[in-house]
C-alpha cells in the first residue's frame, strides 16, 4: 500500500529530486499509517453467547490478537433477536463504515427470504468465508429415540431451532419429507437456549453443529443419531451419515464474514489478508478447525460474494420447496 509514487521516487537524482521524493514519502507514508484501521473494530454477533456464531466471532477476535495481526482491538457484541434481524440491520445501517463486521449465518439469508428483514445479503460486502460446519442431529441421552427408525416411527415429533428459519429448521423440513414423519421446529433466540430445551426434555432432538454440541455428546448428556455431511466426521467415527442410513440429505453451513455495503476496496483487500493469516495459522487450526470439526474452506471477497448468491439462490429454491415461503 506504500508503494503509491515509488516510480517516481526512484527517478530523483538530484538534490531537488531528492527533496521532492522526500516529500512524496511524507505524504504517501503518513496518510497510509493512519488510514486503516484507527479505531478498534466492531464485531456484531446477531446471535445469543454460547452458539456456533458466537464461538466462531470470539475465536477469530482471539486469534487475530494472539498473532497482533491487527493495530487495534476487536470488540464483539452480541445482539440478538429476530432471527437475526436485529444484528444484521444494525450493521447495515453502518453503511459505507470499515470499522463494523459481522458472522453470517443461515439467518443472514433466511430471514430476509421470508420478509422479516429490512436487509438482505445486498446490504453487505463479503471479506472472506472461513471454514464449513457439519450439523448432528442428536437427542438427550434418556430419550426413547435411538435411531432414524426410531424417529420415522414416532409420527409427530420437535425440535429446537436459532428463529423460525434456519438451517437447523431446513434440516427439520427435509427430515420431515425424507421420513415422513411430522417435526415441530419450536425458535429459540440462542443456541444455548435451543440445546438447554433438548436436555430439558422440553423438544425431542437438536440439529447442531460440533461446536454447539460436541461437549454435551463427550459427557454423555446428548446421543448423536446421524451426520449431515457426504462421510463421517472423525470425532463421532460411530455415528453415520444420513445418507448412509438411506436418507438423501446433506447439509452443511459455510462460516465467513461481512461488513457493510459500500466500504472501500482497500479495507476489503485489508481484512481478506487478515482473514487468510487466521487460515493458515496453526492457532486457528488448532483453536477452531481441529476443536470445533469444521473442514478448512478460505474463499477471498469475490468468490464469497459469488458463493453467497448461489446459497441465497439455493435457500430459496429449497424454502419454495419445502412450503417455507
Amino acid at each position: 500500500m506504500n508503494c503509491f509514487g515509488l516510480s517516481t521516487i526512484r527517478k530523483a537524482t538530484t538534490a531537488t529530486g531528492l527533496a521532492m521524493a522526500a516529500s512524496l514519502l511524507v505524504a504517501t507514508a503518513e496518510p497510509a499509517a493512519a488510514e486503516y484501521p484507527e479505531e478498534d473494530i466492531q464485531m456484531i454477533i446477531p446471535f445469543g453467547v454460547g452458539g456456533g456464531s458466537d464461538t466462531l466471532a470470539r475465536t477469530i477476535a482471539n486469534v487475530i490478537a494472539e498473532l497482533e495481526l491487527l493495530p487495534v482491538s476487536i470488540q464483539p457484541e452480541n445482539r440478538p433477536g429476530g432471527s437475526g434481524a436485529i444484528g444484521y440491520t444494525s450493521v447495515a445501517e453502518e453503511r459505507g463504515n470499515p470499522n463494523v463486521i459481522a458472522t453470517v449465518s443461515v439467518s443472514f439469508f433466511t430471514t430476509p427470504l421470508r420478509g422479516a428483514s429490512p436487509v438482505s445479503y445486498k446490504d453487505f460486502t463479503p471479506l472472506a468465508a472461513i471454514s464449513i460446519s457439519p450439523y448432528i442431529m442428536a437427542v438427550a441421552s434418556d430419550s426413547p429415540l435411538k435411531s432414524l427408525d426410531d424417529v420415522k416411527s414416532a409420527g409427530r415429533l420437535t425440535t429446537a431451532t436459532v428463529g423460525a428459519v434456519s438451517d437447523p429448521s431446513l434440516l427439520a423440513a427435509l427430515t420431515t419429507k425424507a421420513l415422513d414423519v411430522k417435526i415441530d421446529p419450536v425458535p429459540f433466540d440462542g443456541e444455548g437456549e435451543a440445546l438447554a430445551a433438548a436436555l430439558g426434555g422440553h423438544v425431542d432432538f437438536v440439529f447442531m453443529n460440533p461446536s454447539e454440541v460436541l461437549q454435551q455428546i463427550e459427557a454423555g448428556a446428548m446421543r448423536p443419531l446421524a451426520v449431515s455431511t457426504a462421510n463421517r466426521i472423525s470425532v463421532l467415527p460411530e455415528t453415520p451419515t444420513f445418507k448412509e442410513l438411506g436418507y438423501d440429505i446433506e447439509h452443511a453451513q459455510l462460516r465467513g464474514l461481512v461488513m457493510p455495503a459500500d466500504v472501500p476496496a482497500e479495507a476489503v483487500a485489508y481484512w481478506e489478508g487478515i482473514l487468510k493469516q487466521v487460515a493458515d495459522s496453526d492457532a486457528w487450526r488448532e483453536q477452531y478447525i481441529e476443536r470445533y470439526l469444521d473442514e478448512p474452506a478460505f474463499l477471498p471477497s469475490a468468490d464469497y460474494q459469488k458463493k453467497i448468491e448461489e446459497m441465497n439462490s439455493g435457500y430459496k429454491s429449497l424454502m419454495e420447496e419445502l412450503g417455507l415461503l
